[in-house]
């Protein structure tokens, strides 16, 4: 059907992908389900008749369809979530991400992680990209839990405002 109205579908997806899936990361999907979420957004999208009004709006309305699966995801897993967070962090992505489905704001993240200490580029990376505990964190830095929880409030603060300055 999203043919027939003039859009590539394969465009489409190439273009608006990441996007979405960086989107239900940050609503708290974890990789697998973002990935699912991805994908039932783009079948559901392009099931039925579809009209590219520029990418805006294109992008505000994949993240209102994965969004939408988002919450029924979590009604079906019996999971509560507070809708009222849910939809501020919705604002927050669209403000933060804009129209290029995040890339700048992840090219500002990959400059700003190379002003921090290795160390604690480090705790960071074995907290979010291995899930590690903060006790394995602790133990891998040869320092206390006290301190990898400080190291990492630190490093998030630095990167944060460092983010904040690149995007401005």
């Amino acid at each position: 059907m999203a043919e027939a109205t003039g859009i590539d579908p394969v465009v489409l997806i190439q273009t608006y992908q990441a996007g979405i899936w960086r989107y239900l990361r940050a609503m708290g999907c974890d990789s697998a389900q973002a990935e699912d979420l991805t994908q039932e957004t783009f079948l559901n999208v392009l099931q039925k008749p579809f009209q590219d009004l520029g990418p805006a709006a294109t992008s505000g309305y994949l993240r209102k369809v994965a969004f939408n699966l988002f919450i029924s995801a979590k009604r079906r897993s019996g999971k509560v979530t507070a809708v009222e967070n849910v939809e501020e962090l919705d604002r927050t992505w669209a403000n933060w991400a804009g129209n290029d489905n995040g890339e700048a704001l992840v090219d500002a993240l990959r400059d700003c992680l190379q002003g921090i200490s290795q160390r604690a580029r480090l705790a960071l990376e074995l907290r979010f990209r291995e899930d590690s505990s903060r006790e394995a964190i602790a133990a891998a830095l040869e320092i206390t839990e006290h301190g990898a929880k400080n190291l990492m409030q630190r490093a998030k603060q630095q990167l944060r405002a460092c983010i904040e300055g690149k995007l401005k």
